[in-house]
């Protein structure tokens, strides 16, 4: 359902397909797990295009939640534009903003030169 590596100190996570709804617990395990096992510096997460479902899209709300209380920017990428606009009407605004794009290599980009900068 899932992969991650790790680059230079970004977490990326790549869900490749629809958990469902009786697959977002595991999900959201997984990827909580990986998060506080690997204290990345920040979290990509890219919904491939099958990934992009509103049970996706929920684990990647609460990811940024838990992410946002430990202090690391959480950034997404999907291709699919009304993955997105969920994304960005539903993220929490009381802590660290959810950075979005479309494309994974910006976001990796994105994420890795923050973390270069800081």
């Amino acid at each position: 359902m899932l992969s991650h590596t790790l680059e230079r100190g970004v977490l990326v996570i790549t869900v490749h397909e629809d958990p469902g709804i009786g697959g977002r617990a595991a999900l959201l395990t997984q990827v909580s797990d990986l998060v506080q096992g690997i204290r990345p510096s920040s979290v990509v997460i890219v919904l491939d295009e099958p990934a992009a479902t509103e049970a996706a899209i929920s684990v990647v709300l609460r990811v940024h939640r838990l992410c946002s209380h430990l202090d690391l920017v959480t950034f997404v990428a999907t291709h699919s534009a009304p993955a997105r606009r969920l994304l960005d009407a539903n993220a929490d605004t009381h802590g660290i903003r959810l950075v979005i794009h479309a494309r994974a290599h910006t976001a990796i980009a994105t994420a890795t030169a923050l973390t270069t900068a800081a």
